[in-house]
């Protein structure tokens, strides 16, 4: 019999929910049996704020344990990774993407325009946080940790503290529970993080075989979004705390598919928020993102991006999908 492939996780609920339905999707492709192996990274032992834990806590610990031999691929949340490529690793597969947007969780199931003014919400994002600050709508805004029911425990428990709290949808959905979000924010009003909703299908680069294997867990239209935006994110060279936000989306254009890519740099306190567009096709994606970027940085992103610490190229840290 095949040995099991070892597929390394995060133990967090969420992180071992995708992990698991790559596991089956992988086996009802490919016949291969898998097994989850659970790692441990450093940002799980940490209740830090993510900005200030580091580049590359949620990821580092799997990358080791790919490098050892331990495991033979890993799954990653893609808005967890670095933006400088890890040597010898390779992403051989991005799978169809969850929807990308933010979701609003909040009491008496308002929507962010319903809450009234003083009204508390909590995010784990910088991102989030600037975006939140930017609307003017006078919400006081908390940052909070904690795994996907902690932190609606936050408003939802017995015990809840806050008006509302502002997640990924992509996590909610893939643990079922998408039932709790009372709006999904419409990227003109909270633009997502690049690469939020992706998984990223990570394995040795020497191990030809399994890169071939995994490909085809790949979808080429999430995998061109992810390009875009990864790319807009490592030309600006941002450091962990100045909120990025990129969004990319496929569409039928009148000569063939097109990218649409949008690219935000806003400061944590909403004062300043750059936010522009531009289209290509989609075999231009990496270059679209890259100009994306030069014109953000020609309006005045890199003195927002100084100003929170610049801190040069592959440093780019969102903290995880939870």
């Amino acid at each position: 019999m095949t040995a099991p492939l070892r597929l390394g996780t995060r133990g967090s609920a969420l992180a071992m929910a995708q992990s698991g339905q790559i596991a089956e999707a992988l086996t009802a492709a490919t016949g291969r049996p898998v097994e989850l192996v659970e790692v441990v990274t450093a940002g799980d032992r940490s209740n830090a704020p993510v900005h200030r834990l580091g580049v590359g806590v949620f990821v580092s610990a799997l990358r080791d344990a790919l490098t050892a031999r331990t495991i033979d691929f890993a799954v990653h949340s893609y808005k967890d990774l670095p933006t400088a490529a890890a040597a010898g690793l390779h992403i051989a597969a991005v799978p169809a993407r969850q929807d990308p947007r933010d979701a609003l969780i909040a009491r008496g199931g308002r929507t962010l325009a319903e809450l009234p003014p003083g009204a508390t919400i909590g995010t784990g994002a910088l991102r989030r946080i600037a975006q939140l600050h930017a609307l003017g709508l006078q919400l006081e805004v908390t940052p909070i940790r904690g795994n996907v029911d902690t932190r609606l425990g936050r408003v939802l428990g017995p015990e809840a503290d806050l008006d509302a709290v502002v997640l990924a949808r992509a996590g909610l959905a893939r643990l079922g529970r998408a039932d709790v979000i009372t709006e999904t924010l419409d990227p003109m009003l909270m633009l997502p993080a690049p690469a939020q909703g992706a998984l990223a299908v990570e394995c040795r680069i020497d191990d030809q075989d399994l890169v071939e294997l995994l490909a085809v867990l790949d979808h080429a239209p999430s995998h061109t979004a992810v390009t875009a935006e990864r790319a807009l994110l490592a030309t600006l060279e941002a450091g962990c705390s100045a909120p990025v936000a990129a969004y990319a989306e496929l569409a039928e254009g009148e000569d063939g598919d097109e990218i649409y890519l949008r690219g935000a740099v806003i400061s944590p306190d909403g004062t300043r928020d750059l936010r522009l567009s531009r289209t290509g096709t989609p075999a231009d994606a990496a270059e679209i993102g890259k100009a994306l970027a030069a014109e953000l940085l020609e309006l005045g992103a890199d003195s927002i991006l100084g100003h929170e610490g610049h801190t040069g190229p592959g440093t780019q840290q969102f903290g995880s999908t939870e």
